[in-house]
């Protein structure tokens, strides 16, 4: 005899049990790409130096945290195989985002266990020492410059999965290319004013400490204005003139001699990480070598001085100018 059909109340509980299977799933899916992009959306990308090959996109939380660990790396003097390792296990090990949970008692970047030594649960979530950490580490490999990459991250991680830091091989050496300088004007993000609390000329100079260290922002000799401290004018209405927002970083050869980088990587690596940092400090415009990015604009993309669609290319020259937000 055939099955009876389903009564109506037992077809609308089988209804409800499918609808809410469905949510679940959802949910789930987008619980995944929040935890693999950092949360909020890709706003930021990396670009190869020629343009002749595939971006990678990631959000301005990832955004803030690659510039650190490149920053940190950079301000120790190390190679940029070096960053390009750490950045490839931090993509590996937490999605570049700084997590207070993982395996056991692991979190933040590295996922660093104070159990075994790393620090305290506090410094580890702390990404610039977290970061500073992992070099102290990578040094104490011998010839890790030659090494695979994943032969030289497992050496300081030991990790259950090692191979699984090839995968992000790619992507992280896009991006030391991009924050350690060496490629001009490959880093943009759309930038999203007012999103910060973190805002001014004092935060900016307070981001550029944390990361580089008081005696590079020291040498660098960042002024506020362009009248070197002068105080410039109000703006029209009484508000707040554009110089009195700006940031000026001189790119001098005592700016570009640490690990061997050039006046333009100084500088590029300088521009970059405040269009890094754009969203979290509430930055509007960063101007380098004649080469100009602001917030809000189409695919954030830099542009040359006069308006036109720059290329990337050229040396580094004068200063990098940092405008922040109302």
């Amino acid at each position: 005899m055939p099955e009876p059909s389903p009564t109506p109340k037992r077809r609308g509980r089988l209804l409800r049990i499918g609808a809410a299977l469905v949510v679940l799933l959802a949910v789930a899916g987008y619980l995944t790409v929040q935890y693999l992009t950092g949360g909020t959306g890709p706003g930021c990308e990396v670009v190869p130096a020629g343009r002749d090959g595939g971006a990678y996109e990631f959000t301005p939380e990832q955004a803030v945290n690659a510039a650190t660990i490149a920053a940190v790396g950079t301000g120790r003097g190390m190679p940029e195989r070096a960053v390009t390792i750490a950045l490839a296990t931090a993509l590996q090990e937490s999605g570049l985002r700084n997590v207070d949970h993982g395996d056991r008692d692991s979190r933040g970047l590295f996922q660093q266990r104070p159990s075994q030594g790393w620090g305290t649960a506090k410094e580890i979530m702390d990404p610039a020492y977290a970061a500073g950490m992992f070099y102290e580490h990578l040094t104490k490999v011998r010839d890790y410059t030659r090494l695979p990459l994943t032969v030289a991250a497992q050496r300081v991680q030991r990790s259950g999965f090692p191979e699984a830091y090839a995968r992000h091989e790619r992507d992280a050496t896009l991006l030391s290319a991009a924050l350690t300088g060496r490629a001009a004007a490959t880093l943009t993000c759309q930038g999203r004013p007012g999103i910060s609390a973190a805002t001014g000329p004092a935060a900016v100079r307070a981001a550029l400490v944390r990361d580089f260290g008081r005696d590079v922002v020291q040498e660098a000799g960042a002024q506020v204005g362009g009248r070197g401290g002068a105080a410039p004018p109000a703006a029209p209405g009484g508000g707040a003139g554009a110089d009195e927002r700006t940031v000026t970083l001189p790119v001098r050869d005592d700016t570009g001699s640490r690990g061997g980088r050039s006046l333009s990587e100084r500088g590029w690596q300088l521009a970059h990480w405040a269009v890094a940092n754009a969203s979290a400090l509430h930055i509007e415009r960063v101007s380098y070598a004649g080469r100009e990015w602001t917030a809000g604009v189409t695919e954030g993309e830099w542009r040359a001085a006069d308006g036109k669609n720059a290329d990337g290319a050229g040396a580094g020259s004068g200063a990098v100018r940092i405008t922040t937000g109302h």
